[in-house]
C-alpha cells in the first residue's frame, strides 16, 4: 500500500504534516500545542488541564451548547487532552466535513469565550477527575511512579492538586492560554480522504496569521529514585516498577522495543506466562516503553494480592535480570508478527494515523512510513537485540508500592521516604 505523506510549515511555527488516504470516506486530525502540563506554574499545577476543560465552553460566536451542537452537526467524534508536553484537540468525520471541524478548532485555540459564569463549573469538572484518580489505584500507583522517576516537571499528572486546582483563577486561565497556546511548537496533522492544496489554503487562512511567541522553558528538578511505599488500607497490593531506557527518537529504540515486547506483549510473553500463568501470582501484569522528547523508561505494573506482593516484586524482578541475559528468536518471530498486524490495522483508521503522524513529527522531525518500519521490524534479531541488552540491562530502578505493607528491596535500590 503506498503512502502520499505531505509537509508544509507555516511562517509563524505552526507545522502541518498530512497523509492522504484515498480508500477511506473519513477524515481525521490532531492538534498539539505546546501547552502540557510540564509548563503549569508549581503553585497552579492543574492550569493546563483547566484550560482544556474552559476553552470549549464556547468559541467565536458559539456559546458552550452550540459549540458541541455544531460537532455534532457535522458528525464530529471530538476529543481533548493534556499530555506532559501538549494540549491536544483532535476529532474524526466525514471527509468532506474536515474543513469546516477544523473551522471550529480554529476558534477553540484562537478565540474561546472563557465564560467566567462557567468557572466554577469547570472547576467542579476538574477536582471530580482528582475524585475519580482516588478510586483507580494503579492509575494513583503509575502516576507516582513516573513522578518520582522522571522528576518535576516532567514527571507530572495533568490533573494537579486539590490544593491547587482550588487556588486557580480566570485570570491564571487566561494567562495560560495568552502564553502557551501558540503556532510555534503546535503540529496539526491530517489523515484521510483529503484535498492537500485545498487543505494547505484552508489552514493558512484559519492559522497563518496566528501570532508566535516566545514560549518559556520550565526548570527541571531532580527525580526521587529509589523505593517508595504509599500506605493504602487494602486487601491489594501494587506495584509499579521504572527503569532509564532510550526515547522513541534514539536509532537503537526498536531493538529496545523488541526486548520489551518479548517481555510483555500478550499472552506468550515473559511476564504473563511466568508471573499470571505459572505461578498464579497476580491479576494484572506488564511493561511498556514510555517516551518523553528526549529521554525514555520502561514502565511496569502488577496487581496482586498483599499475601503474595512480596513474591510477585521478586519474580518480577528477577524476569528483568533475566531479559539482560538476552532472548530467543522464536519469541522475537511472535512478537513481529504482532506489531506488523497492528500496524496493518492502523492504515485501516484516518484517526489513528493522524495521531500516529502527529507523533512522529513531534519526535522525529519527520513521518515514518509503513515501509521504513516494516524493514526496521525485519532487520531485527535475536543478536541484535541480544548485543542492546548486553550494554544496556535493565537496572536503576525506580519501584514504588502502594498497599498495606512495605516490601522489601534488593539491595542497590535505596529505601526513601513518600
Amino acid at each position: 500500500m503506498s503512502q502520499s505523506i505531505y509537509t508544509h510549515q507555516f511562517d509563524n511555527g505552526l507545522a502541518l504534516v498530512a497523509e492522504s488516504m484515498d480508500w477511506l470516506e473519513s477524515a481525521a486530525f490532531s492538534l498539539l500545542l505546546p501547552a502540557g502540563c510540564v509548563v503549569d506554574p508549581r503553585e497552579k499545577l492543574g492550569v493546563s488541564n483547566f484550560t482544556c476543560e474552559m476553552v470549549q465552553r464556547g468559541c467565536g460566536g458559539r456559546d458552550s451548547r452550540e459549540f458541541v451542537e455544531a460537532l455534532e452537526t457535522l458528525g464530529v467524534l471530538s476529543s481533548a487532552n493534556v499530555s506532559n508536553a501538549h494540549t491536544s484537540f483532535g476529532g474524526a468525520m466525514p471527509a468532506d466535513k474536515i474543513y469546516d471541524a477544523l473551522s471550529i478548532y480554529a476558534d477553540v485555540v484562537r478565540r474561546p469565550q472563557l465564560p467566567t459564569e462557567q468557572f466554577e463549573d469547570a472547576r467542579l469538572v476538574c477536582l471530580q477527575e482528582l475524585r475519580a484518580l482516588e478510586d483507580e489505584l494503579p492509575q494513583q500507583l503509575m502516576a507516582e511512579l513516573r513522578r518520582l522517576h522522571y522528576g518535576d516537571p516532567l514527571g507530572r499528572s495533568r490533573e494537579g492538586t486539590f490544593a491547587s486546582v482550588e487556588q486557580i483563577e480566570p485570570a491564571d486561565v487566561e494567562q495560560f492560554f495568552t502564553t502557551h497556546y501558540r503556532p510555534n511548537g503546535a503540529i496539526l496533522s491530517v489523515a484521510g480522504k483529503i484535498d492537500w492544496e485545498r487543505l494547505v489554503a484552508h489552514v493558512g487562512e484559519l492559522w497563518g496569521d496566528w501570532d508566535a511567541a516566545e514560549l518559556p522553558t520550565p526548570s527541571e528538578l531532580p527525580p526521587q529514585r529509589g523505593y517508595h511505599h504509599v500506605a493504602q488500607e487494602s486487601t491489594q497490593t501494587h506495584i509499579g516498577i521504572a527503569y532509564p531506557n532510550v526515547p522513541s527518537s534514539h536509532p537503537d529504540f526498536y531493538r529496545a522495543r523488541g526486548a520489551i515486547g518479548v517481555l510483555s506483549d500478550g499472552m506468550s510473553s515473559r511476564l504473563f506466562l511466568e508471573v499470571r500463568e505459572k505461578r498464579g501470582l497476580c491479576y494484572s501484569v506488564y511493561a511498556s516503553c514510555h517516551s518523553l522528547r528526549d529521554r525514555g523508561s520502561v514502565l511496569c505494573y502488577s496487581g496482586t494480592t498483599t499475601e503474595r506482593a512480596q513474591e510477585t516484586l521478586d519474580v518480577i524482578l528477577a524476569e528483568l535480570h533475566r531479559l539482560g541475559d538476552g532472548i530467543e528468536e522464536a519469541e522475537l518471530d511472535r512478537l513481529k508478527t504482532k506489531i506488523k498486524s497492528l500496524l496493518i490495522i492502523q492504515q485501516e483508521s484516518s484517526s489513528s494515523r493522524s495521531g500516529a503522524i502527529a507523533g512522529d513529527w513531534y519526535h522525529l522531525g519527520r513521518v515514518r512510513q509503513l515501509d521504513e518500519l516494516n524493514r526496521i521490524l525485519d532487520n531485527l534479531s535475536a543478536a541484535s537485540i541480544n548485543e542492546y541488552l548486553a550494554a544496556n540491562p535493565p537496572r536503576d530502578f525506580t519501584i514504588v508500592t502502594l498497599g498495606e505493607n512495605p516490601l522489601e528491596t534488593p539491595l542497590g535500590v535505596p529505601t526513601a521516604n513518600t
